[in-house]
């Protein structure tokens, strides 16, 4: 189950990799300036998880204009994530949470998704620029995507 709406969003420092090697990336650093919509994806490379970020990725000015920036999570390598992105052409920061600290921090470990292991949940979150959970979603299953609709309607109230 997701942290609740209106709780203070758990801070983190995840790395991604980018052309320049890897950098860290802190959640409260947007904290006053931008609000943040964090996708949690359960696996790099996978069919829905492409589909999700490329179509995030084919509409990133919707969510710039509306004063946010887009994070994506999952319990990938840096380096796994970086080929990914490079690949199918994601245009957003993917940060990794090798250890599922992240994931069980917003209440989205999914446990053993196609006996492969623990990943994150698909799951989408809207952060204030007040650092709070705006917006909560996980979806009833990998294969389902958030609301994202709902989302932007969130964004647009707090821009």
């Amino acid at each position: 189950m997701p942290i609740s709406v209106g709780t203070k969003a758990p801070d983190f420092k995840l790395k991604s990799k980018n052309a320049t090697g890897l950098v860290d990336v802190q959640l409260s650093a947007h904290f006053g300036q931008k609000n943040v919509v964090l996708l949690f994806v359960p696996l790099a490379f996978t069919e829905v998880c492409t589909q999700e970020l490329c179509d995030i990725t084919a509409g990133l000015s919707q969510y710039s204009g509306l004063n946010a920036e887009v994070i994506g999570v999952s319990v990938d390598s840096p380096f796994a994530q970086e080929a990914w992105a490079t690949q199918s052409k994601i245009g957003i920061t993917l940060v990794s949470d090798l250890n599922k600290e992240t994931t069980k921090a917003y209440g989205v470990l999914f446990p053993m998704l196609a006996g492969v292991g623990d990943t994150s949940a698909r799951a989408a979150f809207v952060i204030g620029k007040d650092g709070v959970i705006h917006y909560a979603e996980q979806t009833a299953t990998p294969k389902d995507l958030p609301n994202f609709t709902a989302v932007k309607d969130v964004l647009a109230k707090l821009s």
